[in-house]
């Protein structure tokens, strides 16, 4: 007799309800979906003006908000602005009729021209062709089915039409009058709905916020990027049609098309609707030079000038002038047109674009809409590293040697080693016993071998003697490969450099390392937790090679790399994370490293027409001091770092203009106390600085974790000041000359996403124009101008950490 077994519970790991969990979610998904469409479709009478009404308000709103900016209050902007845009169209519309009643009164004189183009036209097409033959024997074959069908249909129905009264002109007048009431009707309601748009706008956007719910920042972001992107797309938009029409009109003047100015008004505006519109604006051009000319010179000229302008407009002028200003990918941007044209019509076509871009920018900024954003944006749907390891993973090694050579095609092998060759192993590695089976293993180690020989035969290393360097494997296949992209890169860079294979660490596994005349070795780990077999491996080659400089990297282990007693602990010289730290590592081993062990900042070509500028600027004068302190202790407290300054760059050193928080010691130094000793501590040359660096290239720089940055690493005074994190955007004066930078530091990595950079660049700008007008408010003054003060602590002071 079976027991009683207990009820099983809904919540219980393995329960049929759970096992029915995502197909239920993907059911009400696909629900929602649909009455959404659904709603779309049948509320179009509403939505499709208020959806109007609100792209009218974002071309119209800065209209309204320069107006508001002179002093007039936004209701009489509104009605200023609206007015003025009636005006607009009232005016274009007078225009555009008059044109079409000058044309029509001169088209019936072309009559005889298209009657004889006719008839050429017919009597080419009646001369025997290529398909003459096929033609009549389908005719005659056709008569012989339909004489059967009439033989056995009987005798022939006669046919009897019935002709309708033709409508009095009352009733043609109420015919055009329903006709024309809808689009009216639709007029008046987008008439309205824009003046509501533009008179509440603010109130608006309370009211989305709050039914958007959620994070107040990302509902912010939301809205400020939908707008910025909808705004740039309407005004690239403007800025390519007019690109477009204006020489449309030139060309059919010079060509002698009547109307040639309506017509390129006419392929301006044509062109607000995607696909469609240039096809319907250069139908009228070309059938009025078929009309016109009695030959055809007239008609294949305005053909080859439409075919000129749009291969210029669509391969020139809109991708320069356009870029990323919507986000969206081609694909989308025609999926999207067909889904809005099928909804609203010729509306939504019009709207596609918009429409779309909000979508977009909601699948950004919400995680549960995450969908949206890789389905339409252009941003490639997988990044380089993880497409690397797909095509392996599907066993494509050509088109993974492909993907890899295209990353790498700057010959930089160290880079694409450290940005996509590690990466895709530490994906391997992560997924070796989750998801991944024996086939998927052997791919990606196969592919990879393979994709390294091929990497290899298109960049050789040069020839050389014995290695003084040699990367071993660790343990897995993985450490080998990882082992070999380190030793392919050391020897392009000069540094013979050899690998050896993975093996089990034994007596006669270390005899066949061969290391002999080799400086110093790098064993490579992939092992999320290997000290204890890095511990093992270092002390066995400790023993048999005491000269040897040990390097370890673990390129997969970084919570290893943050502890400080790793280095003791393991038995190692060094421990890296990243193929550029280890060759950087290996090089100074083998005493073949840079002529000073850093990148020290240069001096451009212009820097005598700079300091010029520097004096003249007012920088250096002691009473910006307020300014540039200020301007610091805003930066510091916005990117939150401890400390943040305005250096400014001289002849052979860098100064202080103003700072705001300080760097902690490092361990086991005593904190500097007063001014002159901060300013001992921190005397710092100009080749020394990182701001040196932005000061010469001119754009801003961004070292996420200076400690592991090949270029700085060995730079004396960021290790003593135990500097990790640099970012600076270059101060640059009307006349294009970059005086120093607004930087940011701190002693632990960070970095900074694209919108931080830009923030610190406009941040920069901003002090900049503060500044000139603070200079320029000081040469008014009447009162003779004070001789400069002696640098104090800050204004003259040597940076600190050489920021």
């Amino acid at each position: 007799m079976k027991a009683d077994l207990p009820p099983e519970e809904p919540s219980r790991p393995g329960s049929p309800l759970l096992a029915l969990l995502p197909e239920a979610r993907l059911l009400v998904s696909m629900i929602t979906a649909a009455l959404v469409i659904a709603a779309l479709y049948y509320g179009r009478a509403i939505l499709m003006p208020l959806f109007l009404a609100f792209l009218l308000g974002f071309m119209l709103d800065p209209l309204v908000m320069r107006l508001k900016r002179w002093g007039l209050p936004r209701v009489y902007a509104v009605v200023a602005v609206t007015l003025g845009a009636l005006a607009a169209l009232g005016l274009a519309a007078l225009f555009l009729g008059n044109q079409v009643s000058a044309l029509s009164a001169q088209l019936p004189t072309y009559q005889s021209n298209i009657q004889h183009k006719l008839r050429e036209l017919r009597t080419t097409a009646g001369q025997p062709g290529l398909f003459d033959g096929a033609v009549r024997t389908f005719d005659a074959v056709q008569r012989e089915v339909n004489k059967a069908a009439a033989t056995r249909s009987g005798p022939a129905v006669q046919r009897v039409q019935v002709e309708e009264r033709p409508p009095t002109p009352m009733e043609q007048a109420l015919d055009w009058l329903e006709v024309s009431m809808e689009p009216l009707a639709t007029a008046g309601i987008v008439l309205v709905f824009t003046v509501l748009v533009l008179l509440d706008r603010v109130d608006l956007r309370d009211r989305l916020l709050r039914l958007w719910g959620g994070s107040l920042h990302r509902s912010t972001d939301a809205m400020d990027e939908a707008g910025r992107r909808i705004s740039r797309y309407l005004t690239m938009q403007l800025a390519v049609n007019v690109s477009y029409g204006v020489p449309m009109a030139l060309g059919l003047w010079a060509i002698g098309v009547p109307g040639a100015l309506l017509w390129g008004a006419v392929a301006a505006l044509m062109r607000f609707v995607p696909y469609v519109g240039p096809m319907i604006a250069a139908l009228f051009p070309l059938a009025l030079a078929f009309a016109v000319d009695p030959g055809w010179d007239m008609l294949l000229w305005t053909a080859a000038l439409i075919v000129v302008l749009e291969l210029i407009s669509n391969n020139i002028v809109e991708p320069l002038l356009y870029g990323a200003s919507t986000g969206l990918s081609a694909m989308s941007l025609m999926a999207a047109a067909t889904f809005w044209t099928a909804l609203w019509g010729p509306i939504g076509l019009i709207m596609s674009t918009p429409l779309t871009v909000c979508l977009l920018v909601v699948g950004h900024h919400l995680p549960r809409f995450a969908f949206l954003n890789v389905l339409l944006g252009s941003q490639p749907a997988l990044d380089p590293p993880t497409r690397l390891y797909q095509r392996l993973l599907a066993g494509d090694e050509e088109e993974a040697i492909e993907v890899a050579t295209q990353q790498a095609h700057d010959g930089d092998l160290a880079a694409f080693y450290d940005d996509a060759g590690l990466p895709v192993l530490r994906m391997a590695t992560s997924d070796h016993a989750s998801v991944a089976t024996a086939e998927h293993r052997h791919r990606v180690v196969t592919g990879m071998d393979r994709l390294l020989d091929e990497l290899t035969e298109l960049h050789p290393p040069p020839a050389g003697g014995r290695p003084a360097a040699v990367c071993i494997g660790g343990k897995w296949e993985v450490d080998t490969l990882a082992a070999r992209m380190l030793a392919h890169a050391l020897s392009l860079q000069g540094r013979p450099a050899e690998h050896r294979p993975a093996a089990a660490l034994n007596a006669e596994t270390l005899a066949r390392l061969d290391l002999r005349g080799a400086r110093s070795v790098c064993i490579s780990y992939f092992a999320s937790e290997p000290a204890a077999a890095a511990r093992q491996y270092c002390k066995r080659l400790r023993r048999l090679y005491p000269e040897l400089r040990i390097v370890l990297g673990l390129w997969n282990a970084p919570q290893l790399l943050q502890q400080g007693e790793t280095l003791e602990s393991l038995g190692a010289d060094a421990v890296v994370g990243s193929i550029g730290e280890a060759m950087v590592r290996l090089a100074q081993f083998m005493g073949d490293d840079l002529p000073e062990g850093f990148l020290a900042a240069p001096q451009t070509d212009d820097d005598p027409a700079r300091l010029q500028a520097l004096k003249d600027s007012g920088l250096l004068d002691p009473r910006a001091r307020v300014l540039l302190e200020a301007a610091s202790r805003r930066a510091a407290d916005i990117f939150d770092v401890p400390l943040a300054m305005v250096s400014l760059i001289t002849e052979d050193r860098q100064i202080v203009g103003g700072a705001f928080g300080h760097l902690p010691a490092p361990p086991g130094a005593e904190p500097a106390e007063g001014a002159s000793a901060a300013a001992e501590e921190t005397d710092v040359e100009r080749r020394l600085s990182l701001c040196g660096h932005v000061v010469a290239d001119g754009h801003t720089m961004v070292v996420p974790d200076i400690a592991r940055d090949q270029r700085f690493a060995h730079n004396p005074v960021l290790r003593d000041r135990a500097l990790r994190f640099y970012a600076g955007a270059p101060l640059v004066d009307a006349a294009g000359f970059k005086m120093g930078t607004l930087c940011l530091m701190d002693v632990a990595p960070r970095t900074l996403n694209k919108r931080e950079v830009r923030l610190l660049e406009a941040m920069a700008a901003d002090l900049m124009t503060l500044l000139r007008a603070q200079v320029a408010q000081w040469s008014t003054l009447t009162e003779p101008r004070e001789e400069p003060e002696p640098p104090s602590a800050t204004v003259g002071q040597l940076v600190p950490g050489a920021g």
